[in-house]
């Protein structure tokens, strides 16, 4: 399909998931690497509370708090 084809099916409100390869879709910047850290024992349970009371997992928890945190910082700096 063209993309002057493609995008009239989208402006017209069109479903285009169908015309899409998303088998390599990627976003840009949001690759995962491992890290490990080591917590005291009271930020664990910590994390585990508020885990459990969001229903999410804790490394949830964990990449929440860091990404806020540095948004915050940055809001700072600018």
């Amino acid at each position: 399909m063209k993309a002057k084809n493609l995008e009239t099916k989208f402006d017209e409100g069109k479903d285009v998931t169908p015309d899409l390869n998303l088998s390599k879709a990627h976003r840009p910047g949001h690759e995962q690497s491992r890290v490990n850290v080591d917590f005291p024992c009271w930020i664990i349970d910590s994390l585990d509370t508020q885990a459990s009371r969001l229903g999410v997992t804790r490394q949830s928890v964990i990449t929440l708090c860091i990404a806020e945190r540095l948004k915050e910082e940055r809001k700072k700096a600018s």
